[in-house]
């Protein structure tokens, strides 16, 4: 338990608040529960994205995809500040964003231009969840303090990119250069790897986050809400994967 330090990711959903489980006497959560639980959240958010992907086409509109992005953050604020609601939003969300992931796969396979790259993406997420899973059980990755400040730091930094890049294009200015899919400068392309690498190691942080929850006897639903933790950094890093995949192909 000791090598479980006090920082947590820099996933705002895994933090140690949600620990505090003083008085509560039910089921406990286990690893092989919150396997369970992330599979299907995987499940849900597949099929539903299978769904905008053979469905979408730009008569359609965005609804789908604003829905799946406005919907998940109202659902994911939900099960941060509820961790008991989890086993209902979990799963609510894991298809609500399957909506908007199907829809913008599709774009950038279909409409951008890059055919093929979403298979590529999908690989390569699953392939970097397993490869650090398997360091991390093995020992190879250990998140001590400062590995979980530096990878904090940097997610924060990474986020607060996102929100002026936002604010750009809500007042016209469109996105920053570096976050541009067809940014095929170097320093675009750095930038995105950089991130991929952020994202990945945050999932180092979510295994050690989940085998605390197990080592203290968390209650049942903090299976789902472990789920969530890591569906949270997977879709990021499946997008980002998706963006840096892109820009390297426009460089052909």
């Amino acid at each position: 338990m000791n090598r479980h330090l006090t920082l947590r990711s820099g996933n705002p959903a895994l933090n140690k608040k949600v620990f505090d489980f003083s008085g509560q006497i039910e089921k406990r959560m286990t690893l092989e529960g919150t396997v369970n639980k992330t599979g299907i959240s995987l499940f849900l958010l597949m099929l539903s994205a299978a769904y905008t992907w053979n469905s979408w086409t730009p008569e359609s509109g965005s609804g789908l995809m604003f829905l799946g992005i406005f919907g998940g953050l109202v659902l994911s604020l939900a099960t941060i500040f509820k961790p008991t609601w989890a086993p209902i939003t979990v799963p609510i969300y894991a298809v609500v964003k399957g909506l908007a992931l199907g829809v913008i796969s599709k774009i950038y396979n279909d409409y951008i231009g890059y055919p093929g790259i979403v298979e590529q993406a999908v690989f390569l997420t699953f392939g970097i969840l397993g490869a650090l899973l398997l360091a991390y059980r093995s020992g190879l990755i250990k998140p001590t303090e400062n590995f979980k400040l530096g990878v904090a730091a940097a997610t924060g930094g990474i986020f607060f990119v996102y929100i002026i890049s936002w604010l750009f294009s809500m007042f016209g200015a469109g996105h920053l250069g570096i976050m541009d899919p067809n940014n095929r400068s170097l320093v675009s392309i750095g930038f995105s790897l950089f991130i991929v690498v952020i994202a990945s190691l945050n999932l180092v942080l979510d295994f050690d986050f989940i085998e605390e929850g197990v080592e203290r006897g968390a209650p049942k639903y903090m299976e789902w809400y472990g789920a969530f933790g890591l569906l949270v950094t997977l879709i990021w890093l499946y997008l980002e994967i998706l963006r840096l995949l892109a820009k390297l192909q426009s460089r052909d």
